[in-house]
């Protein structure tokens, strides 16, 4: 019956067994799948031994009843603690069993909460654990998010048989937190797998190429994106892309790299994918820099021809930039690209469109990051890197297509880039994007206006928006996600008390695609940037004169390709990438961000946070824009400069706030600046590279 069950389910689903490719379970072993339909049983059924034991919840096997008759089970109630004594009993006499951890169905489209008496089981008895991920039956009609998921009655079905595994908890503690600990190594092994699965299937794939299968799961007439302007569904971004590529295909002939300067709109998208298509590379610019940074950005990149609008140029009033950067860089402007489109083109895209065309290469992803001599350089990240980031943070965070992501973050920003636009086009949520996060009136207006359910930004972007909203303008949003910088505890209260919303904050760098950490419903930790995402290897390397954490190096799949450096070329990455960041990491994987190790002053020989000057100077006079530098000094080899926006601001009013708080007085700035403002970068961060430059500045000038 088993193996006649298998060719129905070949037939029907297509099924595929990847991963260890069969079950092999060895002694007496516990079986994780995670819970995706009522298919998942059957599935189960199907391709193990004939003696694995199913754990059956009492009032499920009444209603199933006629067909447990000929499987192997047991049936325990939930609601009684004897239940999981039963289960260890069955272990411990040799057999192995199926227990479903998350206890229910999904009803999110990801993993759900784990239960600790899978932890007792799994404690009491040592057992291996084999965990089991299913991907597809989710859109059956089997499923229980048909109302989210663009259903089918045959969905292609693969089972991800993970390797066998072992848990162990530390002694230390009660059994109650040894259970939970247990818990959540289940769900992060959970998360590892479903990572892995994810992976496998994307194996050589190409960002134009996932564009094609988010139309063909998700139904080519759904709305992948919007703006102000108006909406395409998948149809119209493949289409558009197959005639845009074609018209750049002359255009960059012979050019492997093309600049790319918009604002966060529909044209942008199209022009990323109409490239990604070509398997040429796009520089994303950065148009708020300035022009001597982008001339450098582009040098560095090595591009001829940079793709940008004159509607943009014209309403940024970047006339200027755009002479420049014309002086030295051929500027293509796709109004006239669009206008020089023929019929023949419309026809030939939607020719590529009925054949499914695939991409005609892989190119990578330029972003630009400050380099240590001022100068910028090109983070390059391959496709599989951008690829792999998505498939990380889609393991760990939930959302379907019927979410719709608010993003304002700026392409050339790579949260903005990854987690804003691609990670939701590419999975079936519609994402609204608007050109520039600095409008704090007018986001809020537009998350209520459009029901928006997911959203992400730096904190000072939400800190703003926090300020002007109402109320219940957020009062659809389900998740919103913070990163660039660190949330300060008076943004995340202010969230919470005004909109009864609980922002998660997460952690990453350029080079990275960039999340390495985040909170997630799931696991969650106020004052942390969450835990590591699957797939991400760590370590910590000491610092001297630092106690508390160490300087953060990571490798995974996400990790960028290389450096392109101005003057230099091409620097592949070193197998660790070093983040530069002083981090510490908590018995359960939490992630705390100390500082910045360039963020320290080295001040007669001791280590000095520069984010701690500006936290006493924030205690001081009351305001959060203070920034701190350090710059040469020949007495004690750095001194520290604050530079600060309150007017009331005074060295001895913060001298005696130090000495009176018992702080240590090396960290007492040389010199406290009054500003009317501080240089921001794109982001809304504070552009330290500038402000160093100009305390460097002065101190030689002798002011």
């Amino acid at each position: 019956m088993r193996g006649l069950l298998r060719v129905l389910l070949r037939i029907l689903f297509r099924t595929r067994l990847t991963g260890e490719r069969e079950f092999r379970l060895d002694g007496p072993s516990i079986v994780l799948p995670n819970h995706v339909s009522f298919l998942d049983a059957v599935i189960l059924y199907a391709y193990l031994p004939g003696d694995v034991c199913f754990v059956v919840n009492t009032a499920i096997a009444q209603k199933i009843g006629f067909v447990l008759r000929w499987v192997n089970h047991i049936t325990v109630d939930p609601l009684n603690p004897y239940s999981l004594k039963q289960i260890v009993g069955e272990i411990k006499a040799g057999k192995s069993v199926v227990l479903f951890p998350e206890g229910r169905i999904t009803v999110t489209g990801g993993l759900m909460k784990i239960y600790s008496g899978i932890g007792f089981v799994a404690l009491k008895t040592g057992a291996a654990l084999y965990p089991v991920i299913f991907r597809g039956p989710e859109y059956s009609k089997l499923s229980r998010i048909q109302d989210k998921v663009r259903s089918r009655w045959l969905p292609r079905v693969t089972v991800h048989v993970g390797a066998k595994t072992r848990l162990a908890a530390s002694r230390s503690g009660s059994f109650r937190l040894q259970k939970k600990e247990i818990s959540d190594q289940i769900l992060a092994l959970l998360q590892a797998n479903l990572f892995a699965a994810r992976q496998q299937a994307d194996a050589g794939a190409n960002l134009f190429d996932k564009l094609l299968e988010a139309g063909r799961v998700n139904g080519y007439g759904k709305t992948a994106a919007a703006d102000i302007g108006g909406t395409v569904t998948y149809r119209q971004a493949i289409i558009a892309s197959y005639v845009l590529g074609g018209r750049l295909e002359k255009a960059l002939a012979g050019e492997e790299r093309a600049g790319v300067m918009l604002p966060n709109s529909l044209g942008h998208l199209v022009t990323l994918f109409a490239l990604f298509y070509l398997g040429k590379t796009p520089a994303i610019l950065n148009f708020s820099a300035g022009a001597e940074n982008n001339l450098d950005c582009g040098e560095a990149a090595g591009i001829r021809t940079i793709l940008t609008s004159r509607t943009f140029i014209e309403k940024g009033r970047f006339e200027e930039l755009a002479a420049r950067l014309a002086d030295r860089f051929r500027l293509v402007y796709l109004e006239d690209v669009k206008a020089e489109a023929t019929l023949a083109d419309r026809i030939g895209g939607v020719v590529k469109y009925l054949t499914g065309e695939r991409a005609k290469g892989a190119g990578e992803v330029i972003l630009f990051t400050s380099g240590s001599e001022s100068k910028p350089k090109g983070v390059v990240l391959s496709q599989a890197n951008i690829i792999a980031n998505i498939n990380q943070a889609s393991s760990v965070i939930d959302y379907t297509p019927r979410d719709r992501m608010l993003n304002a973050l700026p392409m050339f920003h790579s949260f903005g880039l990854t987690a804003g636009t691609l990670l939701p086009v590419l999975n079936g949520v519609e994402v609204f994007l608007y050109p520039t996060p600095l409008h704090y009136k007018i986001i809020p207006e537009i998350a209520y206006d459009r029901s928006l359910t997911l959203m992400l930004g730096t904190p000072t972007f939400l800190a703003g928006y926090a300020k002007y909203a109402h109320p219940y303008d957020f009062y659809s949003m389900r998740l919103v996600l913070a990163g660039g910088e660190k949330l300060k505890e008076e943004v995340r209260q202010l969230w919470l008390d005004k909109f009864g919303i609980r922002i998660l904050e997460g952690y990453g760098t350029t080079e990275t695609a960039p999340v390495l950490s985040l909170n997630t419903p799931l696991m969650n930790r106020a004052g942390t940037v969450g835990r590591f995402l699957p797939g991400i290897e760590w370590r910590l390397e000491a610092v001297p004169g630092i106690e508390d954490g160490g300087n953060l190096l990571v490798r995974g799949p996400n990790v960028m390709a290389g450096y392109l450096l101005h003057g230099r070329g091409f620097v592949a990455a070193s197998e660790w990438y070093d983040c530069g960041d002083v981090v510490s990491v908590d018995s359960e994987g939490y992630v705390s961000i100390r500082a910045r190790l360039k963020r320290f002053a080295k001040v007669s020989g001791e280590m000095v946070s520069l984010d701690a000057v500006e936290k006493a100077a924030e205690k001081c006079f009351g305001t959060d824009r203070n920034a701190a530098v350090n710059v040469p000094d020949t007495k004690r080899g750095e001194k520290i400069i604050l530079y600060t926006m309150s007017s009331k601001a005074s060295k001895q009013a913060l001298r005696e706030f130090m000495s009176g708080t018992r702080q240590n007085m090396l960290a007492m700035p040389a010199e406290v600046v009054i500003v009317d403002k501080l240089p921001l970068l794109g982001s809304g961060k504070t552009d330290y590279v500038a402000l160093k430059a100009r305390a460097q500045e002065e101190a030689a000038n002798g002011s």
